[in-house]
């Protein structure tokens, strides 16, 4: 588990003879050989950095990716379909074990870094918003199931993109799960634990009312379809595809929208498709019948509003495309599921409606993009609002051929690097 930092500096230089070591590197970085080869750069700097920071000559190394949503927009929290996708993108992390309950992590960017001692595992009011709430409240589910926690010290290269769309925060937990996994429990415990004990911390300590799609993407590896029909043992399928081969790229655009603000704009999705199931008496929108809408549309609308009714209806309309593209996947029908794809993100647009803030029409950069992708796009490819919307991300199936040309496209008006090419990276949250 621990190595030394003077073999770890040689493994990434290519120097030691450890075919495990590279298959299981490698295997980090399914499909995208550009990433693949910079990350043995990242791990030489992140040597280095780790023993100048700590002075400590062992380490373990750790790698948790980010997430792509594929398929269900805002479908999770009310207990729907979801499809998504660990990706190449990840926090490559160096780590070692402390004797005492302190946790020092450094990311790479980041002028601060977080030091707690987690033998409080209480709530603390003002650490809420913080990655110090997340190790904290991680730390306290950890002892909840029984599990040991102890300090240790991290340093850690991050590729998953703040604030993008990519799921930063849900990688950061499963990470600091995992690590904990490994130094304390024996690796015993697997990643679905993982994810839920990833997602107790963001709504209890961050107080972030997520659902639970972004911490099992991160934290299982490949593509996955995901019903959560019972929240507390959400049934998971991997599904095998690769769009490469298959004539198409993914690529996401962070528009870089300003995030600031925006809680209440996401919490109110949830609790807007909440009331439409209240009202029928049921805490959920998988709950309901879409029939039962329609049926009691005009009381329904003096309860609860005409956008919950519109939200609830996306939900309904998404939830059975997740298992439309599930199918077109599976029976290698690109053409059909672009189709769905470009469906889902008209149904976000119009009837979930988090492509824009009400409060600040002036910045409308996700619908922007959009607009700007279907232009480009024509009748071939997909476009659709990624993750949480407002201010965040869109995704985009593209052309293998016209790859380059939408970047250099999008680029221009979003900045340079705004468009990031995806793989799917089939291992989980792991130690190598």
């Amino acid at each position: 588990m621990l190595r030394s930092i003077e073999d770890i500096i040689s493994l990434s230089q290519k120097k030691l003879d450890d075919s495990s070591f590279y298959k299981n590197f490698s295997s980090l970085y399914d499909g995208c050989s550009k990433t693949e080869t910079a990350s043995y750069d990242r791990l030489y700097n992140l040597c280095n950095k780790f023993k100048s920071t700590f002075f400590k000559n062992n380490a373990a190394i750790f790698s948790a990716s980010g997430r792509t949503e594929l398929s269900g927009n805002h479908t999770d929290h009310n207990n729907g379909y979801v499809l998504a996708g660990s990706i190449n993108l990840d926090k490559l992390t160096l780590a070692t074990p402390r004797d005492d309950n302190k946790i020092i992590i450094y990311t790479d960017g980041i002028e601060s870094h977080d030091e707690i001692d987690i033998t409080n595992t209480n709530i603390i009011e003002n650490e809420k918003g913080s990655s110090k709430a997340l190790i904290r409240g991680i730390a306290n589910k950890f002892k909840e199931n029984g599990y040991r926690v102890g300090g240790f010290e991290a340093y850690i290269d991050s590729l998953v993109l703040f604030g993008s769309g990519l799921s930063s925060s849900a990688s950061f937990e499963v990470l600091v799960g995992m690590i904990f996994n490994v130094f304390f429990n024996d690796s015993k415990i697997k990643p679905l634990e993982l994810a839920m004990i990833g997602q107790y911390a963001e709504n209890i300590y961050f107080d972030k009312p997520c659902g639970l799609m972004d911490q099992i993407a991160c934290a299982v590896g490949g593509i996955v379809s995901i019903d959560f029909k019972d929240n507390k043992n959400p049934k998971i399928e991997k599904v095998e595809y690769d769009f490469s081969s298959n004539g198409y790229t993914l690529i996401i655009v962070d528009t870089k929208g300003d995030h600031s603000n925006l809680t209440d704009e996401y919490s109110a999705i949830r609790k807007e498709m909440n009331t439409v199931a209240k009202y029928f008496n049921k805490d959920v929108c998988r709950s309901i019948n879409e029939a039962d809408i329609f049926n009691n549309i005009t009381s329904l609308r003096n309860a609860v509003g005409d956008r919950a009714i519109l939200r609830a209806m996306h939900f309904f309309a998404d939830n059975k495309r997740v298992l439309k593209q599930i199918n077109a996947l599976k029976n290698n029908d690109i053409k059909e599921y672009i189709k769905l794809t470009n469906e889902s993100g008209l149904s976000s647009y119009m009837y979930l409606q988090n492509v824009y803030s009400v409060t600040n029409i002036k910045s409308m950069s996700v619908g922007l993009a959009y607009m700007l992708s279907q232009t480009f796009l024509k009748n071939d490819g997909a476009i659709r609002v990624h993750g949480g919307g407002f201010a965040g991300t869109v995704e985009a199936i593209i052309p293998n051929a016209q790859v380059n040309e939408y970047i250099s496209y999008m680029d221009n008006v979003f900045g340079e690097g705004s468009s990031v090419i995806l793989s799917i990276r089939q291992l989980p949250v792991c130690c190598i």
